[in-house]
């Protein structure tokens, strides 16, 4: 497994909408972020994409609006009448693949295991890195100690909305705008 393959992945129904949309994606130069299927609206179809530098323009989410509508329409994962948005992560993303751990290190996130770790499943702090395929987490409730915790045993994982999140953010997109 590469650093770019997703570690959190759906279930269900949104594995079966990941599994008919990713290729689409792919073949365009995005990859996919998350699929989930909300309940708003009657039934909405959310579509997490971005770039390989973690950018998503308004452009491209048509184009990928564009490729995966038909493909849905064929397919008919869902079974209902449906609302499709497509979007990018924005700043406080969920985390899938190992590449977003150590992309983000240094910026706070949130992690749930799967099964409990020392006795608990949900995690807040500082990301620390990937080190032999587990993310270190400096969790503040605990003196500042590190967890290590297994990329495979991560239910779900997101940043924090933080000043310094903001701050990177900005960051990137003046770079980015000068590209």
């Amino acid at each position: 497994m590469s650093q770019d393959d997703r570690l959190i992945t759906e279930s269900g129904q949104e594995a079966r909408v990941a599994h008919v949309v990713a290729p689409s994606i792919e073949a365009l130069g995005f990859r996919l972020v998350r699929v989930r299927i909300l309940a708003q609206h009657g039934c909405t179809v959310q579509v997490m994409a971005e770039r390989d530098d973690g950018t998503l323009t308004v452009d491209d989410c048509e184009a990928i609006s564009h490729a995966i509508s038909p493909v849905l329409d064929v397919d008919d994962p869902i079974g209902r009448e449906y609302s499709l948005e497509v979007s990018s992560p924005g700043i406080d993303r969920p985390l899938v693949r190992e590449a977003d751990f150590v992309r983000w290190s240094g910026q706070e996130a949130r992690i749930e295991t799967q099964l409990p770790i020392n006795g608990r499943r949900r995690f807040r702090g500082k990301l620390m890195g990937v080190e032999d395929g587990k993310v270190g987490i400096r969790l503040p409730d605990v003196g500042a100690e590190t967890a290590w915790l297994s990329l495979t045993d991560i239910a779900d994982a997101r940043l924090l909305l933080t000043d310094a999140l903001v701050e990177e953010s900005l960051r990137a997109g003046k770079k980015a705008a000068q590209n």
